[in-house]
Order: structure tokens, then sequence, then C-alpha cells
């Protein structure tokens, strides 16, 4: 077990901190000392005050499946996506694997300004904790070892790949089944895969000791050979299990692929410092051993996206959203699995033969994964300058990435708007397979924006306003879509970081408050299950959608009404320039942020309603004025309503004065 000791801040270097955001060379800066423990912020604002780091070891962060290997033959060789550009791209924007790839938030995982910058933090919040951080945004890299330091001190260009093209196409499905991957005869003159691949693959690692393996967490199983596997059935091969048309390595046929299993390798997250406790709280695990159930429910559960699907109408028969918005040129329209929605199906060819008929001309799945990050990858093109063309990160790119993003942002939901009485009832459906919104929960949320106008077009009152040059949402007015994780007495007391809400994403134990809108098919006892209830809210269920009233203002006409998703809030930015002391990964992300707007949020949704005029004294609308709305009244003293009757945010003297006023 290591000391901890308290140090002072190193001194800041831009220059070489750009490097590393680049993708270029070794980052000495970026390497954290495995004994330090920085003086950095408390609480979810960074600030002042003494913090002792978690004396965590490797060991604690270890998950079983493939490990390491640095061995030139088997890991070493998992290669850079810039191999795959020869076939593979430049021959149609929107289907041609790389040319989307390289623009998505897998592509660019490990170059993330803001991935870059938690890990400094959470390194310096628990002992060499970026390494699992890494394991998932750079799987190629820690399978060569790269990341044994926690950091990127070894990673050299190729290892800022991000989730790339060998790693996918070399996984393997952990569990032996009819979606097991499909090998062809072997060959006296050519070795060739097993008609039975898998087999020989997890035999070695069950031998190990290193299956089962849990959906999560990054554990994976990979290939220790070259073999790339792949969910198109068709593709033209000789008897040797190798393209017909010239590539000498063999591929295999792999359902797997197109399962959602694959997607939860990364898309679960458990925090293994924690282990669950009999009173439902999650407390310290004795450090420098591994979690001692290595089971991921019996950890803290910091993002549950792949549980949120598996527990909903999609993961059990499918659902038929309305528009088949999702699915490209799917041909039922009936959403089921993570890649129906985030590999949309185009018409065209796997590579670049495709326009040679008859290879390859069928619908494939897009490889841009558009989900909800609005900012990043311009970010990102931006600080590599230079090297981001190499990359094939052109402009063209970027934009159609960013339009992909906002269309699946304006997908993902419904907003129904009407009047009761003297309310504006506004109802957000959530259309996706999980929560709405979903994934890491810092900094990410989506708010309702109401604007009332007089009939003379005049803007009257306004909830959840957002100011974008400050990058300030009003937020006591409105309701926010968000998750709020903590920390509580006991890793305050080891720590010296203030209990409460906090950012410190491997520091938090608690789940403060969540009401994010579950998906169709959602029960509470099933999300319970999988550790992703609402906290502090309240669904029924089968309910997959909110509804939020809002008191209409004295003389207002019509309504206009926007809900708004914002990916990085101003005060998760701030929080990682100033919890910061490793280096000046936190001050580079929080002005790449400011460089690309700020997050500017997107409007999902957006509708207008004319206004019956209505008495806004008659709170329950039953059209009289008397004792059940002075009940109502009374009730939301001090709040924003019902019965704020003046429109001014709170229910107060002035309100009920207007009230008894119209009484009769």
């Amino acid at each position: 077990m290591s000391e901890s000791v308290v140090v002072s801040p190193r001194p800041r270097s831009r220059s070489r901190v750009r490097l590393a955001l680049a993708g270029i060379g070794a980052m000495t800066l970026l390497a954290v000392p495995a004994t330090a423990l920085l003086a950095s912020g408390g609480g979810g604002g960074g600030g002042g005050g003494g913090q002792t780091q978690l004396p965590t070891t490797s060991a604690d962060f270890f998950a079983p499946g493939t490990q390491p290997n640095p061995d030139p033959f088997e890991f070493a060789r998992v290669t850079t996506s810039l191999n795959c550009t020869f076939c593979h791209s430049s021959y149609s924007p929107e289907v041609a694997p790389y040319d989307s790839w390289i623009t998505s938030m897998h592509g660019q995982a490990a170059r993330d300004p803001v991935f870059q910058a938690a890990v400094a933090i959470a390194n310096q919040d628990a002992n060499l904790a970026g390494e699992t951080c890494i394991r998932c945004h750079s799987p190629a890299a820690w399978l060569r070892g790269k990341s044994s330091t926690g950091d990127f001190s070894k990673f050299d260009f190729d290892d800022f790949d991000g989730i790339n093209c060998s790693f996918c196409h070399r996984t393997v499905n952990p569990v032996l089944g009819p979606n097991s991957a499909v090998g062809y005869p072997p060959d006296d003159l050519i070795p060739n895969p097993d008609p039975k691949p898998d087999v020989a693959v997890l035999a070695a690692l069950a031998a190990d000791g290193l299956l089962p393996i849990k959906h999560g967490n990054a554990q994976f199983v990979v290939d220790p050979m070259d073999v790339r596997r792949g969910p198109l059935d068709d593709v033209p091969l000789n008897l040797h299990g190798l393209s017909e048309i010239g590539i000498p390595i063999p591929l295999i046929y792999s359902p797997f692929h197109t399962m959602s299993e694959l997607c939860a390798t990364c898309h679960d997250v458990s925090n293994p410092v924690y282990a669950l406790q009999p009173g439902g709280e999650y407390a310290p695990t004795a450090f420098g051993e591994p979690h001692p159930t290595g089971d991921l429910r019996d950890m803290f559960p910091e993002q549950r996206t792949y549980s949120e699907w598996s527990q909903s109408q999609f993961a059990k028969g499918g659902v038929e959203v309305p528009g088949n918005r999702f699915g490209g040129k799917h041909p039922t329209g009936v959403m089921q699995s993570c890649q129906d929605c985030h590999m949309p199906l185009q018409a065209g060819g796997a590579c670049f033969f495709y326009e040679d008929p008859p290879f390859f001309e069928r619908l494939v799945p897009q490889h841009s994964w558009a989900g909800a990050n609005t900012w990043v990858v311009g970010a990102i093109r931006d600080l590599l300058g230079d090297q981001a063309e190499f990359l094939g990160l052109s402009e063209e790119r970027v934009d159609a990435q960013k339009a992909r993003t906002v269309q699946m942002l304006r997908n993902a939901s419904d907003m129904e708007l009407a009047q009761e009485g003297g309310d504006l009832k506004v109802r957000i459906i959530n259309w996706t397979g999980h929560k709405l919104p979903t994934g890491y929960p810092e900094g990410r949320r989506a708010w309702i924006n109401v604007r009332f106008f007089d009939a003379g077009d005049d803007l009257i009152a306004e909830r959840g306003a957002y100011d974008s040059d400050t990058a300030t949402l009003t937020s006591e007015d409105t309701k926010v879509y968000e998750a709020k994780q903590g920390i509580d007495s006991t890793v305050s007391a080891l720590t010296g970081v203030a209990a409460g809400k906090s950012f410190h994403l491997t520091l938090n134990n608690v789940i403060l408050f969540d009401n994010r809108i579950p998906p169709v098919g959602f029960t509470n006892a099933a999300f319970e299950a999988v550790q992703a209830k609402p906290v502090g809210y309240e669904y029924e269920d089968g309910q997959h959608w909110d509804d939020t009233l809002y008191a209409i203002p004295a003389g207002a006409a019509k309504a206009v009404v926007t809900f708004f998703y914002q990916t990085s809030s101003r005060e998760y930015m701030e929080f990682l320039r100033e919890a910061n002391v490793t280096n000046d990964a936190g001050q580079i992300a929080y002005d790449a942020w400011v460089a690309q707007g700020r997050s500017a949020p997107v409007d999902m949704d957006s509708a207008m309603i004319v206004l019956a005029p209505t008495n806004p004294a008659d709170l329950n609308g039953d059209g009289v004025v008397d004792g059940a709305d002075l009940g109502l009244l009374l009730g939301a003293w001090g709040t924003p309503g019902p019965g704020d009757i003046n429109g001014d945010g709170i229910v107060d003297g002035a309100d009920l004065g207007l009230l008894l006023g119209a009484w009769g």
C-alpha cells in the first residue's frame, strides 16, 4: 500500500500538454507520480484546501478478461486505424467506415481534452485510477501495456487512436454459443482460423482464471492473433478464410458484432474502489486489493447506459419509434440493439470495391456512433492543427458529424404542449433506448425553456433562461433533467474533499439526485435491480415521459417552449480547470470549450402554443376562485408555483392578494 503525502502544484507548461492532446511523442508532464497526493479543490467546484489521495494500487482496478501483453506478435499488432484508410475511406462520405469513425467520439476518445483533464484529476483523487479510464478510451494502448502509470507518459502517436478499428474487429464474444464467431476450414499451406475460433481464445483465458467477465468496466476478450471479425456473412472469401480481393488477413463472421453486449463493454461503468453495504451505502474497499466480489453490481454505479437499455422494451422485442427516425435504411424500423440507432444502415459498401458489383453492395452500418457530444470533435481538430488533415479529420467530415449529432439529439425526444386552466403543461417524451439524457453524468443536462409573450409579441416572462455569454442557466424556475453524484462524510474524512455534490468522479460514492426520463418499458423494480432507479424523483411503471406545469402569467397570449440539451456545463468545465493541479490539461479543456462556443445548447424540440384567456387566480382551472385555489397557493408558498399569479417567479403575498381580489 502506497503512503499518502501532500505536495504542492507542479509548474505548468501549456505547450507540452498541447503535444499530449495532439498525440505526438512522449508526454512527461502528464506522468503523475504514483505516490503524489496533490493539493486540489474540494467539492463540485474545485476550490481551495488540502486533499489526500486515496492510496489505491493497480490491484484495486483489476478486471478479468484479456490482459496487457507488449509481445510484438500479439497486441503490439493492434494496428493504427490509418492502415484501414486504403480500403475503407474516401469513396462514400456516409458509408465509408473510416470517414465517419475518425470524427466519432470513439475515434477521438483518447484525444478528447475533457477526458485528459478528467484523467489527471482521477489520478490526483486515487493513485493510478486513470488506468481504468484509459482501458476504455484507448484499449489498444492498454493492451500494449502503455497505461500502467495511469496516465499518457508512455503513449506514442498510435496510442491516441482511441477505440480503434483493429481493437473492435478483434473482439471476441466472451460466451460460447450461437453468437460465437465462425471460422473456415484449415489448409495445409496457409495457417487459417479454426472452424470454431473462439474456443481456443476463451480456453486460454479460462485456464488463467480470467473468465467469466461481466458486461462493463472495459472487460473484454481480444483475439491474440490478427484475425478480423465482423457482422457481414457474405464477404467473398477463399477456402483459407482470406479475402478474395487480396487482403492477407483472415476474416471471420462474428454475430457478436451486431449485439448490444459488445457496446456494454464500456457503457456500463462501476467504481471498484467502493463496495455495496447491507444498508445500501457504498464504502471504500481495502486499498491495494481487488474488489472483494468483483461484481459490478456491488460497486458504485458511475453510469448505466447499457443496463438502462437492457431493462427497456428495446431489449425485450424492440420499439417501433415514430418515423423510423434512428435507423437510416433499416428494413423494419423496429429498434432493438445499440447498433440499430447508433450505426444506422446506409446503402453502399463496406470497402471501396463495392462500386464493382457484386462485391459488397449492400446495407452497411454507418460507423459514426452519433451520440450527444456536440463540441469536442471540433475542439480536437483545432488542437491538432496540421495533424488533423493527416488523420483525415477534415473540416467537411467534422461538420458532417456535428450535423449527425444534432439530428440524433433532435430525434431523441418529442414535446407536447397543452393548456390546463391557468397552467401550461409541457410533456417531454423519451424515444431513446436509455435514460434521457444518459451516460457520463458530469456536466450533461437537459432543460425546458418557456417564454411567455403578450398579444403584441412582447416577452413578459421567461423560465429556464440561458445566458450564452456566460454559459449560465437559470435553473430555479424550470425543470432540469440531470444526475447529481456526490461524496459522503466517510470519503470526505479520508480525502479532505467537502461532502456533498461533487464532480470528483473517482471519489463520488452517493447518487444525490437523478430525474432523467426513463425509456419505453421502464419499471421501477427492474431499474432498481441494475442500480439505475430514479433518485429524488418518481416515475410510474411504463412511464417514458415527464410533465411539468408552468403558471401562465397575466397577459400571456402565447408561449414558445424549447427543450435544450448541453454536453458540458460551465460549472463542470470550471471544475476541470480549477481542480487540476497536475498539469494544464484542465486549462486546455476549458479554453477549447470557450473556443467552441461554451458547449452551446442544442434545441432538441421547440413549439409554440396560443393561450386562451384565463383568470390566473383560478389555479385548478374549475372556473371559480375559491378555497381549493387558496389551498394550492398556500401549499406552494415560497416556490415558483403553482400559485405564481403575477409571474414573478415566486409564490408570495403579492399572489395571495391577487387571489383574494378575484375571490368568487
